[in-house]
């Protein structure tokens, strides 16, 4: 089995490189043949350091012009010549037990994809409970967050991928896609749950509550509208670092 770890970057020079060593410190705990995994950055059109050091750190790094997630994950895919593929965000670290988890469940032959439970490294204590709760819905309905996806490779490239409609919940329709995949060929789809993988929580910080507050009142006043347009989703977009 060949594992692609791919890790979409925009203006991630500050976190990058701990995110790639973390990867290739567990990929060593876990035993695996450097030639058995590539690691692929996709560029989202950084306008910092983010390529070079992807470089730097021994990852290849590939280019995609439009600034949207979809895309970014869609074309470090592309340049993936994995069996499966894993998909984990630039400002968030690998941990061994995370990996090895999501590799068994690779490697029994039982699942399409699947995602991981999450954990924050330093957020506000009224964010806990907004953690929480998405945990317990990805664990109910089997929404994989978008720090940590993995998948078949012939799944990920039979329903297309990340959705490049939208610009936000892309990894939601992923997951519902891969699920309906895998149903029609006895696989299911699976929310790892032995060690939450690790992302950064420094939006909570950057970003007041009045931004959040009107992400989401954009959201709930026309949730697909506002999922396919980058107005109002300055929070994932604007590269504030």
């Amino acid at each position: 089995m060949k594992l692609s770890i791919v890790i979409p970057a925009f203006n991630e020079e500050k976190r990058l490189a701990a995110c790639i060593r973390s990867a290739k410190a567990a990929l060593a705990a876990c035993g695996l043949d450097p030639e058995t995994v590539e690691l692929i950055v996709c560029d989202n059109n950084s306008t910092d350091a983010t390529p070079r050091i992807a470089r730097q750190e021994g990852a290849k790094s590939v280019f995609e012009p439009h600034n949207q997630i979809s895309r970014a994950r869609n074309a470090g895919a592309r340049e993936a010549t994995g069996d499966w593929f894993l998909f984990i965000d630039a400002d968030s670290l690998l941990h061994p037990e995370t990996l090895r988890e999501a590799l068994d469940a690779m490697e029994n032959g039982r699942l399409a994809g699947g995602g991981c439970v999450i954990a924050f490294d330093d957020i506000p204590l009224h964010w806990r409970p907004v953690v929480t709760a998405w945990n317990l819905i990805s664990r109910t309905l089997l929404w994989a967050a978008g720090s940590f996806v993995f998948c078949r490779a012939d799944a990920f490239r039979e329903t297309g991928g990340f959705p490049e409609e939208l610009y936000a919940g892309e990894e939601i329709r992923l997951s519902q896609a891969l699920k309906a995949w895998g149903r029609t060929r006895g696989l299911g789809f699976a929310i790892l749950s032995r060690r939450a993988h690790l992302s950064s929580g420094r939006k909570a910080h950057l970003y007041g509550p009045a931004e959040f507050l009107s992400m989401l009142r954009v959201a709930l006043r026309s949730p697909s509208k506002a999922l396919r347009s980058r107005d109002g989703l300055d929070i994932f977009y604007d590269g504030r670092r």
